[in-house]
C-alpha cells in the first residue's frame, strides 16, 4: 500500500505541473501554427510506432525514449537500436534514429543516449527575383539528441528524465533549443500484468531562428542627404515547443509462459493540436515473435481529408518483431522490427529497425 501511495503522489505532482499548460492551450487547433519543432511529435522507433505509440504504460527499453522515458529502466543490460523510416513514402523524406542504453549496475539505474536525424533531400532555392529557381539547392537538417536516465525505485515504481537538444537549420539560418521529458510507470497485479504510466514531454523554452539568412542590404538616408548602404538583420519571431501530456494503461493476458496478449490504451493531450486517444493490441510468442496493431482517434478523423482532420495520418498502424536469442535465460539476442502507419496522402510511413540486446 505504501508503494501505491508513493506512485499516486508522483502522478499527482506530474499532473499538477502539467495542468496550467494543459488548461491554457490543450487541443487548440487554432494555435497549431504557433508551435514549431513538430519533429518532436514523431516516433522514430519501429517497435512502438507499430501500435500507435500506445505503450505509455508498458514502454520497455530504448523505445521508451519516445513513449515514456520511465520504461527505459527495464533495460536488463546493454541495448542498441538503429531504425530507418521512409516518412510519407513518395515525399523523399527519411528519418534515421540510433540509440544506446546501458544498465549501470544493481539499483543504479539505466543511462541512455539517442540521435534522430531527418533528411529532406535537396530543395531548389527560389527568391522573389528568381521564382523559377536555378539558384542552386539547399538541404534542411533536423537533429534531436537525447540524454536520458531512468531508474527502478521499487518493484512497482519506475521513473525517468530525458534532456533533448533540438537543432533545425539550413545553410544560412538555424534554431536551437532544449526540452525535457519526464515520466513514471506503476506496475501491479499478481503477475505484474497491470501497468499505468504518465509522461510529460517536450517542455522547454521558445526557439527562434538566427543567421545570415535573416539579414539584407538596405539603404538608409543620413542627415547629409546621402544614402549609405547598410546590412540590416531582422529578428525572427519565437515559437513554442509542442508540449504533450500522455496518460496510459495496459493489461497483459498471460495464456501461458510462451504466449502473451496485451491490451493498451493511451490519451495524449497536445498543447497546440487536437487531443488523441489510441487503442492497441499486441500478441507475443515469448520474446521470439510479436505482432501488434493500433488505432489513433482524434476529432475529425473520419472526415477523410487532411484539411478537415488536421492530420495526415489515417489512424491505423501495425507492425511485428522477430528475435533470435543468444542466451535464452538472459533474453539477449538480435531482432528485426517493422512498422507501418497509414496516411491520407502518399503511401504510408514505413519503419525498419535492428535491435541488439546483450
Amino acid at each position: 500500500m505504501k508503494k501505491l501511495y508513493s506512485c499516486l503522489i508522483v502522478l499527482f505532482l506530474v499532473g499538477f505541473i502539467a495542468f496550467p499548460m494543459d488548461k491554457a492551450t490543450a487541443g487548440n487547433k487554432d494555435r497549431s501554427g504557433q508551435a514549431g519543432a513538430s519533429e518532436l511529435l514523431i516516433n522514430p522507433w519501429a517497435n512502438s510506432s507499430g501500435w500507435g505509440s500506445v505503450n505509455t504504460a508498458n514502454a520497455w527499453g530504448l523505445d521508451a525514449m519516445y513513449s515514456n522515458i520511465a520504461g527505459m529502466a527495464h533495460t536488463a543490460g546493454t541495448e542498441i537500436n538503429f531504425t530507418y523510416t521512409d516518412w510519407l513514402r513518395g515525399s523523399d523524406i527519411s528519418i534515421m534514429a540510433f540509440g544506446f542504453s546501458q544498465k549501470l549496475g544493481k539499483n543504479k539505474g539505466v543511462l541512455g543516449v539517442s540521435i534522430m536525424s531527418m533528411n529532406f533531400g535537396e530543395i531548389n532555392i527560389t527568391t522573389t527575383n528568381a521564382p523559377e529557381g536555378n539558384q542552386g539547392v539547399f538541404k534542411p537538417a533536423y537533429l534531436n539528441i537525447n540524454l536520458a536516465y531512468a531508474k527502478a525505485f521499487s518493484n512497482s515504481i519506475y521513473g525517468g528524465l530525458n534532456i533533448k537538444l533540438i537543432s533545425e537549420s539550413i545553410e544560412n539560418a538555424s534554431a536551437m533549443g532544449i526540452a525535457l521529458d519526464a515520466g513514471v510507470q506503476y506496475i501491479t497485479g499478481a503477475k505484474d500484468q497491470i501497468k499505468f504510466g504518465v509522461a510529460l514531454k517536450n517542455v522547454g523554452t521558445p526557439m527562434s531562428f538566427t543567421g545570415d539568412g535573416l539579414s539584407f542590404r538596405g539603404i538608409i538616408a543620413t542627415h547629409g542627404n546621402d544614402n549609405d548602404l547598410f546590412t540590416v538583420e531582422q529578428r525572427s519571431q519565437g515559437y513554442e515547443l509542442p508540449a504533450t501530456l500522455r496518460i496510459g494503461a495496459s493489461y497483459d493476458v498471460l495464456a501461458s509462459e510462451m504466449h502473451r496478449i496485451t491490451l493498451a490504451g493511451n490519451f495524449t493531450s497536445n498543447s497546440f493540436t487536437k487531443d488523441q486517444v489510441t487503442l492497441g493490441l499486441e500478441y507475443a510468442l515469448k520474446y521470439y515473435f510479436s505482432i501488434r496493431a493500433g488505432y489513433t482517434y482524434q476529432d475529425g478523423m473520419f472526415a477523410g481529408t487532411v484539411a478537415e482532420s488536421g492530420n495526415v495520418f489515417g489512424g491505423f498502424s501495425s507492425g511485428f518483431s522477430v528475435s533470435v536469442p543468444f542466451n535464452k535465460e538472459k533474453e539477449t539476442g538480435i531482432g528485426i522490427e517493422y512498422s507501418y502507419r497509414s496516411t491520407y496522402l502518399y503511401s504510408g510511413t514505413h519503419s525498419v529497425g535492428i535491435k541488439l540486446n546483450f
